[in-house]
């Protein structure tokens, strides 16, 4: 045999090694090393994606409640009448919505939001207690809106109306979970002159404005 090949049976005999060691695949322990990675990396990962999608709801949340607000202020300064919002509940929440014809109803046509799933709008006493926010407002009183079916009415010039006459206290609406509190709850406060904040805090924790 001709040395050229004797090198070519020899590479053809590595290569055939190799490629044979190849097809084998991942070894037991191997694939008892992978798992083992995956399930710590996801272990890790799961509590910090679901904070942060319960973080997105509740933001989002607040954030449809207060725009709801707005843009039925809008609305009575646009059309120079008083315009209500309303606040009912339905099967699958709370809607609200404008009842920009005054029938006390959100009909079909009428802008409305849906509040529902995860981020519940919630009565009084669920929520930590919002001394700060009253303290922030000069020690205004609050007025809980949420948890129940209710109206706030905006005059010709967005501000707030209760019986006629100019209000004389700050409304709030509570968001959160009422059987999940660990992660944290939100506040829309509607001020007598309609403009809105947005306010959070943790459970057990003093709130803070974020908007």
């Amino acid at each position: 045999m001709r040395p050229n090949e004797e090198n070519y049976l020899g590479r053809s005999a590595t290569f055939s090694g190799t490629r044979r060691s190849r097809d084998r695949g991942f070894s037991m322990v191997e694939l008892a090393v992978s798992l083992t990675v995956v399930l710590i990396l996801s272990a890790v990962a799961i509590p910090s994606l679901m904070r942060s999608i319960r973080t997105y709801q509740l933001n989002s949340a607040a954030a449809r409640v207060a725009d709801m607000l707005k843009f039925t202020r809008f609305e009575a300064v646009r059309r120079n009448k008083q315009i209500n919002f309303l606040m009912q509940a339905s099967p699958d929440g709370w809607i609200v919505g404008t009842d920009s014809d005054n029938s006390g109803l959100v009909d079909a046509t009428e802008k409305q939001q849906l509040i529902a799933g995860f981020a519940a709008l919630l009565p009084s006493g669920v929520a930590p207690s919002p001394t700060a926010i009253s303290a922030a407002l000069g020690g205004a009183t609050l007025t809980t809106k949420s948890g129940s079916n209710g109206s706030v009415t905006f005059d010709a010039r967005g501000a707030i109306r209760v019986g006629g006459a100019i209000s004389t206290s700050v409304f709030i609406f509570y968001l959160g979970s009422a059987v999940d509190p660990q992660f944290g709850y939100r506040a829309v406060v509607l001020l007598p002159t309609g403009t809105t904040q947005v306010w959070t805090a943790q459970a057990g924790g003093a709130w803070h404005q974020i908007s």
